[in-house]
């Protein structure tokens, strides 16, 4: 077994740190042909990405121009702690409003601690926001993944 081979994730472990980690860098191709790399709150859903962004920002500019886009999701401090998943994606961007306030509400029951649904001043305020917004769904062509852990300190 080569040593690639040994530090691969298996579906399971990808779909555990997908849904441990916070955030995922999403790296869409710029207007003047630099990666263009962007630091974002997500969903997992199914084993893909799911972010949601203003609806005029660059990076949705770059995905309407070329909808490729590379997902990096990582973790760990040293070296041999690494572990992510580096993610070819296809983006499909979604404007309808239900899509839109749907994953908005997903995306905050995610990362606001201790609540279960959005209700009041707070689904009010999702709602002024949604027109404003898109979700992005990266559908994954290629997928690497590492984890430096099952090296077990051996380089």
């Amino acid at each position: 077994m080569s040593r690639r081979d040994r530090i691969r994730l298996s579906e399971a472990e990808l779909l555990e740190l997908l849904d441990a980690e916070r955030v995922a860098v999403v790296c869409s191709n710029g207007p003047r042909g630099f990666p263009h790399s962007m630091p974002l709150w997500y969903v997992p859903r199914d084993g893909e990405v799911w972010i949601w962004t203003y609806a005029k920002s660059q990076k949705v500019r770059n995905l309407e121009r070329d909808p490729r886009a590379t997902v990096l999701v990582e973790a760990g401090r040293e070296y041999g702690e690494l572990r992510g998943a580096m993610i070819e994606a296809e983006a499909e961007i979604h404007r309808d409003f239900e899509t839109v306030l749907g994953f908005a509400e997903e995306l905050t029951v995610r990362y606001a601690d201790g609540i279960e649904s959005v209700e009041g001043d707070a689904k009010a305020a999702l709602e002024a926001q949604a027109p404003k917004r898109v979700a992005i769904r990266f559908r994954p062509s290629r997928v690497a993944t590492w984890d430096h852990r099952k090296l077990g300190g051996a380089y």
